[in-house]
C-alpha cells in the first residue's frame, strides 16, 4: 500500500483550517475546523475524517483547505481522519450534479465515498499473460476482433473531450469495445447490472487486464486501474482516467428514481468531458436524449440485421376470439424446444380498451397514448380520457365508429395457470418479488436473485418484465400483448418498449443463433414494431423525435415533476420565473418544464424551497 503522490501534500501548518461538508442532511454548507497538528500531513481534500457537532462525533469530508473563519471564533478541532475520499475532481463533480439536478451535495459525495476506510492505495500488479478464459468466464461470440475495430475508430471519431454514440446490434460482440476503450489506459466502464459488470470484469481480467471492480475495488481505481461497474461506479475514481464507454446507454437502470434522480450516462459524459477524454455510448436503441447530444456511429445494414433474432409479428386484430392471447405461432412455440419465456405486464400499466368490431385500440387522437373510460365532468354521456395528456373524446371507436368496447386486462398469476395447462408442465412465475416454480416462492429480487438449480429448472418462463432481467438465454421470447406497454400514460413508452425488446433480443443472440422473438399486437404498424422488425432503430428514431419536438417533450426541453406538501408553495415561486412554464396541479403533482436542462436546473436553484417536504424529480422517466 502506498500514500498518495507528494503533490496532493499540504505543508505543516500549526493554525491549518479547512472546510468539512457533514454527514447531515440538514447542513447543506461547509463548517470550518481546525487540524491538530498530528493530521496535517494525513490531510488532503476529499480526506474522510470526524468532526464534533452538536455535541456528537459525525463523518465529514474536507472540501476545502486553508479556510479563513470569522475574526474572534474559536474552532474546534478534527477528531480523527478516516481515510481516503472522493477528490477534488469528483468534489466539484458532485456540485455540478446537485446543481443538474437539484439535489444535496451531500448525496453525491456519499455516493463518491468508499463503501469501506481507505488508508492506503494498491501498487499496480505486474503486468500478466493473457490466460484462456476459465470454466467461469463467460464464452463470448465471434466477432471481437471485429469490435474492437470498430470501438477504436468511433473513439477517434469523438476525439479529446467529445462524444460518439455506437448503435451496436443486441445480438454483436461486445467485448472487443470494452478492449478498444483500455488501450490508451485507465478507463471508466458501466453497464446497467452487476451481472453484466461481473461478466466483463472476468473477460478483461483474463486477459491480463488491471480491473477494479466497482465497489470493492474503489482503492484499486484510485490507484489507476481501469473500473467496471453499474450505475454507482459512475462516482468511482480512476486516476489518470483515458476513455469512458457506456453500455446500453438507454437502459432505465441508469437513473436514480430517489430523488435527487441523476442519470449515470449524464455523470461519466460529464466526467469525460471535464478530462477530455473521449466517450462512447453504446446500444442497441439509443436514446432520443442521446442522439440530442452526439453524433452516432452506425454499422452496415447487414451486419445489423444479423445482431437481431428472426421476428414474428402476429396481428391479434386478425385472431379467432375463441383463441385469446394464445395464437397458433404462440401455442407452437410454448410446445417446442426451449427455454421458452412469455412476457405479460400486469401492475401498473393502463386498462387497455380495444373495439368489438374492428379490434382496434382505443387511442389518444393527440398524443397516441391509450384513453380509458371515464365519466364526463358535467355528468353525461362517458368518454374516453387520455391519462397522459388529459384529452378526452366521445366513447367511439375512431377507426369504425362502432361504440361497443372491450376492456383487455389479463393478469400474469393467470397467464401462468393457462400456460401450464398448454404445455402440461410446471412453468415458473417470475415478477419483481421474486421466482416461484409449482406455486413454491425461491424469494429475491434483484439482476442476481435466487434461481431453479441447474437441473431442476423449467423449460418455461413466464413473468413481467422482472423475467428479462433473470433469464439469460432463450430460444424463444413471446410477448403475449406489447400494445400494454405501447400505450401506456407515458411519454417514453415507446422508448421503454423498445428497450425491453432489445432485451429479449439480446437473451435470443443474433440470426445465427436461431432464436425467435414473437410479438403479438393490434398495432403492427406501430413504429417500435417495425424497429424491431427489421433490425432498423432508426425506424423509431425519427418519428419519435418528430414527435416530441412538436410536443415539447425531452430532449426538446426539460421537465422536473414536484410531488409532495411543499410542491405547491414551490411551484407557485416558480411561476414566477421568466424562463419555466409550470403545469398542474394533476393529482397534487406540478409539471416545470424549460427549454433545457441547464435552463431547468437555473429556474430550480433561484426559487428557495419550502419548509414543507417537496420531491423534485428532474428527467422524469415515469412522466
Amino acid at each position: 500500500m502506498h500514500a498518495p503522490d507528494e503533490p496532493h501534500a499540504i505543508e505543516q501548518d500549526p493554525d491549518l483550517v479547512v472546510g468539512v461538508l457533514p454527514d447531515v442532511p440538514a447542513i447543506d454548507r461547509l463548517l470550518d475546523y481546525r487540524v491538530p497538528s498530528d493530521l496535517v500531513a494525513k490531510i488532503v481534500i476529499g480526506s474522510v475524517v470526524r468532526v464534533p457537532l452538536q455535541g456528537r462525533r459525525v463523518r465529514g469530508w474536507v472540501c476545502e483547505i486553508g479556510a479563513r473563519p470569522p475574526q474572534g471564533v474559536t474552532l474546534r478541532e478534527i477528531t480523527k481522519f478516516s481515510g481516503f475520499g472522493p477528490d477534488a475532481e469528483l468534489l466539484d463533480l458532485a456540485g455540478w450534479a446537485a446543481h443538474r439536478w437539484a439535489g444535496r451535495l451531500l448525496t453525491f459525495v456519499r455516493a463518491a465515498t468508499p463503501d469501506r476506510a481507505v488508508l492506503g492505495l494498491p501498487a499496480p500488479p505486474p503486468p500478466l499473460a493473457a490466460q484462456p478464459p476459465s470454466a467461469g468466464v463467460a464464452k463470448f461470440d465471434d466477432g471481437v476482433d471485429e469490435a474492437l475495430t470498430v470501438g477504436r475508430e468511433a473513439l477517434l471519431a469523438a476525439g479529446a473531450g467529445g462524444t460518439r454514440i455506437l448503435r451496436w446490434p443486441p445480438g454483436a460482440e461486445r467485448l472487443g469495445l470494452a478492449r478498444a476503450a483500455l488501450e490508451d489506459g485507465p478507463a471508466l466502464l458501466l453497464t446497467p447490472s452487476q451481472h453484466e459488470a461481473d461478466t466483463l470484469a472476468r473477460a478483461l481480467r483474463a486477459e491480463g487486464h488491471w480491473i477494479a471492480r466497482h465497489p470493492d475495488g474503489w482503492a484499486a481505481g484510485a490507484a489507476g486501474a481501469t473500473v467496471i461497474g453499474s450505475r454507482a461506479a459512475a462516482w468511482a475514481p480512476v486516476r489518470g482516467l483515458r476513455g469512458v464507454v457506456v453500455f446500453d446507454e438507454h437502459d432505465a437502470r441508469y437513473q436514480d428514481e430517489r430523488a435527487p434522480t441523476w442519470n449515470a450516462r449524464d455523470v461519466a459524459l460529464e466526467r469525460a468531458r471535464r478530462a477530455g477524454v473521449a466517450s462512447l455510448l453504446v446500444s442497441p436503441v439509443p436514446s432520443l436524449e442521446a442522439l440530442h447530444l452526439a453524433p452516432i456511429v452506425e454499422p452496415s445494414r447487414a451486419f445489423e440485421r444479423a445482431g437481431w433474432p428472426v421476428v414474428t409479428v402476429v396481428d391479434r386484430r386478425e385472431l379467432d376470439p375463441r383463441e385469446g392471447l394464445y395464437s397458433v405461432a404462440v401455442v407452437d412455440a410454448l410446445r417446442g424446444e426451449g427455454p421458452v419465456v412469455v412476457v405479460h405486464n400486469r401492475t401498473g400499466r393502463a386498462k387497455l380498451l380495444a373495439c368489438t368490431r374492428c379490434g382496434e385500440l382505443c387511442r389518444c387522437d393527440e398524443c397516441g397514448a391509450a384513453v380509458q373510460a371515464a365519466s364526463a365532468p358535467d355528468g353525461g354521456a362517458r368518454v374516453l380520457r387520455c391519462a397522459a395528456a388529459g384529452h378526452q373524446r366521445p366513447e367511439v371507436c375512431s377507426g369504425c365508429g362502432a361504440t361497443r368496447l372491450a376492456v383487455l386486462r389479463p393478469g400474469v398469476g393467470r397467464v401462468r395457470e393457462e400456460v401450464e395447462a398448454l404445455v402440461g408442465e410446471p412453468v415458473a412465475e417470475v415478477t419483481a418479488a421474486g421466482v416461484s416454480v409449482a406455486g413454491v416462492s425461491l424469494g429475491g429480487s434483484d439482476d442476481a436473485g435466487a434461481m431453479p438449480a441447474p437441473g431442476r429448472r423449467p423449460r418455461v418462463w413466464v413473468g413481467t418484465e422482472a423475467v428479462l432481467h433473470r433469464v439469460r438465454r432463450a430460444a424463444v421470447v413471446v410477448f403475449l400483448d406489447l400494445d400494454q406497454e405501447l400505450f401506456a400514460p407515458r411519454y417514453r413508452a415507446a422508448e421503454q418498449t423498445l428497450a425491453m425488446l432489445a432485451l429479449a433480443a439480446r437473451m435470443l443472440g443474433g440470426r445465427r443463433r436461431g432464436g425467435r422473438l414473437i410479438v403479438q399486437t393490434r398495432s403492427p404498424d406501430h413504429d417500435v414494431v417495425q424497429a424491431v422488425l427489421h433490425g432498423d432503430p432508426g425506424r423509431w428514431s425519427g418519428p419519435e423525435a418528430a414527435r416530441r419536438r412538436q410536443l415539447e417533450l425531452p430532449p426538446f426541453a426539460a421537465l422536473a415533476l414536484l410531488d409532495g406538501p411543499g410542491a405547491a408553495a414551490l411551484a407557485a415561486g416558480l411561476s414566477a420565473q421568466p424562463t419555466v412554464t409550470v403545469l398542474g396541479p394533476t393529482d397534487g403533482r406540478y409539471l416545470v418544464r424549460a427549454a433545457d436542462s441547464a435552463t431547468l436546473a437555473d429556474g430550480l436553484a433561484t426559487v428557495s424551497r419550502p419548509a414543507e417536504r417537496v420531491r423534485i424529480a428532474v428527467d422524469p422517466r415515469g412522466a
